[in-house]
């Protein structure tokens, strides 16, 4: 049974996330969590139309299997997180998916469940556990976490950057439940503070859930037409952020990143300050943070998690952690957290700008292209090119850990991986030329897909 994806269970929640497999699904995650002596849940969720009814069935699961459950209601994912210190929670979101699915998410003491976690739940909803006997059963209250998380996001962001007083940021919810936390954070940090879209409501009819060039239309004219000095777009649970310029253009997701890892890292007194990213983040990250004195770990999306534990495992300290538009702000807790973000990025741009956060990044082209590759053909494929890459650019260092990674002597990188979900492998190139350089990277992608399908 194949139920967790690299962010827990999404689906439609008329065919896949249904009532029936949240009530299973929570009645395993009570009984995997009474083993451990976890009896406490707190449940969250979006807010989505299917929320409601999946939070109730939720609810009785966890309960049937002896589980007490803390009802937060409505409130972003990090929230969620923020409230599961201690104890265990369950969010129910789909996060930038449409209207028409939901999902859950496990966490622990604020960490997302890990792979051995999912599948042992996984193995007891397949055995199709029975709950536990009738005395045996938890009880249910609500419990607020809002005004406690809001709290602590602006104490935390106060130690980066300067008061926000002045600093107008429009920030676009898009009906999802950011619209509870980042609008008021902000204000309460100080910014002036305009919305866009920050009526929650389940059928996202501001704008699709997931935030993007072309859905923040709205977003991106109204700072360049406007007095803005920056604007801030979230998905429909608030665990993403896209950042637009004055001008109204996105601000490239690795830029983000790389001002506030650079900024952790300085920040630190660690010996060995680590920041976690994936495979398919540009080598301007490396840059910033290394002229910073910190080193960069790399790991599979949808894995950061894993990442921050061996590398902390390796004796470093974790000081960031992303992959593009999520971050996990170490310092505060090892969620993904947008709320987050766009408190630390305000009082970043009060203190230089959002100009002056850009000036020292290193901003090449970038491109990304797919390949077409039967999936039983994948395996053979990033074995051949295993070889093949490194010999079309011998000049260049190679990491074949996550997919077959070459970067370059002037910092310029490839990354080729096979897609988890579609018939392709992906190809994902940085260059000051990037058109031909993608182009001769795809060409030996085709060639090894087209020998492989030949055999």
């Amino acid at each position: 049974m194949e139920l967790f994806g690299t962010a827990g269970i999404r689906g439609s929640a008329e065919t896949r996330v249904t009532p029936e497999l949240v009530l299973d699904v929570a009645r395993a995650l009570g009984a995997h969590a009474r083993e451990s002596g976890d009896r406490e849940f707190v449940v969250g969720r979006d807010g989505r139309v299917t929320g409601p009814a999946l939070s109730a069935a939720a609810e009785a699961g966890l309960e049937s299997a002896g589980a007490d459950v803390r009802r937060v209601g409505r409130v972003p994912t990090p929230a969620l997180a923020f409230a599961s210190r201690g104890r265990r929670g369950l969010m129910l979101t789909a996060s930038h998916n449409p209207p028409t699915d939901n999902g859950l998410k496990a966490f622990v003491d604020g960490v997302e469940y890990g792979e051995a976690a999912e599948r042992a739940v996984e193995e007891r909803v397949a055995a199709d556990g029975s709950p536990a006997g009738w005395d045996e059963w938890g009880d249910g209250a609500r419990e607020g976490v809002l005004d406690a998380y809001r709290a602590a996001v602006v104490e935390y962001a106060a130690d980066y950057g300067a008061d926000p007083e002045g600093v107008r940021v429009a920030v676009d919810c898009g009906n999802g439940v950011a619209a509870a936390a980042t609008p008021q954070v902000l204000r309460e940090s100080g910014a002036d503070v305009v919305t866009l879209n920050a009526t929650v409501d389940g059928h996202f009819p501001g704008r699709e859930s997931k935030p993007t060039a072309e859905s923040l239309a709205d977003l991106r004219a109204f700072v360049r037409d406007g007095d803005a000095d920056f604007g801030v777009g979230h998905d429909g649970d608030g665990d993403r952020i896209v950042v637009v310029d004055g001008d109204g253009e996105v601000v490239h997701e690795d830029t983000v990143l790389a001002v506030l890892a650079e900024r952790y890292v300085r920040a630190s007194d660690a010996a060995d300050p680590v920041v976690v990213t994936t495979p398919n983040a540009s080598g301007r990250i490396d840059e910033r943070v290394e002229a910073a004195d910190g080193r960069v770990e790399r790991v599979a999306l949808g894995y950061l998690h894993d990442g921050i534990a061996a590398a902390r495992a390796g004796g470093g300290d974790v000081t960031f952690a992303a992959e593009p538009w999520k971050h996990v702000h170490t310092g505060f807790g090892d969620w993904i957290d947008a709320v987050v973000s766009a408190a630390v990025l305000t009082r970043l741009v009060a203190d230089e700008g959002l100009d002056g956060l850009r000036g020292p990044v290193a901003e090449r082209p970038y491109r990304k292209v797919s390949v077409d590759c039967p999936d039983d053909a994948k395996a053979a494929t990033m074995e051949r090119l295993g070889e093949a890459l490194p010999a079309a650019f011998p000049e260049a260092t190679v990491n074949d850990e996550y997919g077959v990674r070459l970067t370059l002597p002037d910092a310029s990188w490839t990354l080729v991986r096979p897609s988890g979900t579609e018939p392709y492998v992906r190809v994902y190139a940085e260059h000051d030329d990037v058109e031909p350089f993608v182009e001769e990277v795809a060409d030996v992608v085709e060639t090894a897909v087209e020998a492989v399908s030949a055999r």
